[in-house]
């Protein structure tokens, strides 16, 4: 038996090894990788290497020591936990093995593996919100709004263009909006970058992401050419983030349910398009791409949805948000090292308060001679995305706001306790 244990020991640090190693590979290649990949493994195996397998189970669930290495690179929206635990019974989804078998839904719809339930949930919960116009507009579903975004750009760049269509967004813009632009190499767009920057009299595609990832800021178009197509990336456009003003009105606007709900898992978004013709192209792409959209999914997410119409979601995720706020700006203000943008105050008209924007995001600034806000941060055991992949400044990273009480606490209590 004990040379049983020994044997799985060995096999648990080679493995270790080749994991590390290809990660390590695939990183030294690819700078974004780097941050992402080397993080989500230094999380997950930080304590490790000492062997005390309890001692992980409890940072991960129960919270996390003082000198604990924290990853808020990423934007896992495991904040709304607490409240869908509080919820479950209202959200609860039971299937038999003979449904949902078909690959159709509706196939009088445009997108005809949109399931009926989540187009009355979508709509209504935008009704609800006030945040988007549904009138004569057709719904697009994808697996998540990286789907419908890829969808977008092959149903609005030309298939027989003199060359690529140009994709552009201002800067800091989405920092994974050139790696999926460009991932396959297709010849019918390409990543043209910053659109401060854009000054080419060919057609182009504007990204326009309000509120924005990274920095949380209201954006409109920025080329102000006249052979330019918008798409508007609504993905945080809820009101626990920002004051709800009017209802979006633009030819194409992503949502998901990642950052609307918290449910990043189920793998759900959708397109507003009023273009008939659009949306089926985008249709098409998704056929093309993966056969449709998985059932299941679209039925836990419409569930989820008209949970949100019922209770009081965005009142609870409004003041978690907050109170998160808050903290980091105090964190912040205790010491001379960093800062963040501030926001002016505005009226919402779905709960009628008056607050500046909250975010996903803090983007934070590493002030003095700090250069590698990224690195700077890393040595502290706070792994963030820095602002070189968002086409800006390294003395900028992005933080998440949506990770577990157990990091957040651990973040706010680290910041004013860092010296250069």
């Amino acid at each position: 038996m004990a040379g049983y244990v020994f044997f799985l020991k060995h096999v648990l640090v080679v493995s270790l090894a080749m994991n590390m190693g290809l990660i390590w590979k695939i990183s030294y290649e690819d700078d974004e990788t780097l941050a992402s990949s080397w993080g989500s493994m230094l999380h997950f195996y930080g304590c490790c290497f000492n062997g005390d397998k309890n001692k992980i189970i409890q940072e991960v669930h129960d919270g996390l020591e003082e000198s604990a290495l924290i990853n808020l690179d990423h934007g896992d929206p495991t904040m709304y936990e607490n409240f869908w635990k509080q919820n479950g019974e209202q959200t609860k989804v039971v299937t038999s093995s003979w449904q949902h078998i078909s690959y159709f839904s509706d196939i009088k719809n445009v997108c005809w593996f949109l399931e009926p339930g989540l187009v009355t949930a979508i709509t209504r919960l935008h009704k609800v919100v006030g945040n988007a116009v549904m009138e004569g507009r057709h719904i697009v579903v994808g697996t998540g709004s990286s789907q419908l975004y890829q969808a977008a750009l092959y149903a609005l760049s030309p298939p027989n263009g003199s060359g690529p269509m140009n994709v552009v967004s201002a800067a800091p813009f989405y920092s994974s909006y050139p790696l999926m632009t460009d991932y396959l190499k297709s010849g019918l767009h390409k990543w043209a970058g910053d659109a401060y920057a854009f000054n080419k009299e060919e057609p182009y595609i504007e990204l326009v992401t309000s509120p924005n990832n990274p920095d949380g800021f209201t954006r409109q178009e920025v080329v102000k050419g006249d052979k330019g197509i918008l798409i508007h990336d609504l993905a945080y456009y809820w009101p626990q983030y920002t004051p709800i003003l009017l209802p979006a009105d633009y030819d194409i606007m992503l949502f998901t349910v990642s950052k609307s709900t918290g449910h990043a898992g189920s793998r759900i978004g959708w397109a507003i398009v009023k273009d008939r013709e659009i949306a089926k192209k985008m249709t098409t792409f998704i056929e093309i791409n993966t056969i449709g959209v998985s059932k299941d999914s679209q039925i836990r997410a419409a569930k989820v949805l008209q949970a949100v119409s019922e209770t009081n979601f965005f009142d609870y995720s409004h003041k978690l948000m907050a109170d998160r706020w808050k903290r980091i700006r105090e964190a912040v203000n205790k010491t001379a090292h960093f800062s963040l943008p501030s926001f002016p105050q505005q009226t919402c008209s779905f709960s009628g308060r008056t607050f500046g924007q909250l975010p996903a995001f803090a983007w934070l600034k590493c002030e003095g001679e700090v250069d590698d806000c990224e690195s700077f941060l890393r040595q502290h055991k706070i792994l963030t995305r820095g602002g070189k992949q968002f086409g800006a400044s390294m003395k900028y990273v992005r933080v998440s706001m949506l990770s577990r009480e157990s990091e957040f606490k651990v973040l706010t209590e680290r910041l004013p306790t860092i010296r250069s």
